[in-house]
């Protein structure tokens, strides 16, 4: 890791913890839910920060929230100029997290996976065999005085199966 990307991963880490702070206790708006952050990305430059949040809350809501984040950018950003102290303050772009959405959609294919296994081992278990349980000749079945290739040409058959009279 260079120091330029190690310093823009220590200022994403200082922007996720005012941003969160400020979120709750400085913005009042009533559109705003239950907001999350869970994650911020600053260019190499130090120059854009992206934030990335959850809301607990239906897609309405969710709407709203987007809104009031968006309404309060500004005051969020002065918050982290003045509390990072840094020449250029980033600008803040807010994208909902699909990390929630996506662990869901993979615990219902898992689930719906675990259901396909379980209905494949009960169908396995009460199933019999097309033919004989054990398709295969053994040496105490035939007779003792003739190989396979022997009893071929013995029956009257050439070795690549056509009739040799």
């Amino acid at each position: 890791m260079t120091e330029t990307d190690a310093r823009a991963r220590r200022l994403a880490e200082r922007i996720q913890v005012i941003v969160a702070e400020t979120i709750e206790r400085r913005i009042k708006d009533p559109r705003m839910g239950f907001v999350t952050i869970t994650d911020v990305r600053v260019t190499g430059d130090l120059r854009e920060a992206t934030v990335f949040y959850t809301v607990l809350g239906d897609p309405a809501e969710q709407a709203d929230t987007a809104e009031a984040l968006e309404s309060a950018k500004g005051m969020l950003r002065t918050e982290v100029g003045r509390q990072t102290g840094i020449r250029h303050t980033p600008s803040l772009a807010f994208i909902a997290d699909a990390i929630p959405e996506t662990a869901r959609h993979l615990d219902d294919l898992l689930r719906r996976a675990q259901a396909d296994d379980e209905r494949v081992h009960e169908q396995a278990a009460a199933a019999s065999y097309a033919g004989e349980p054990d398709p295969y000749r053994h040496a105490d079945e035939l007779d003792g005085s003739r190989s396979d290739d022997a009893g071929l040409v013995a029956d009257g058959l050439d070795e690549a199966g056509g009739s040799s009279a």
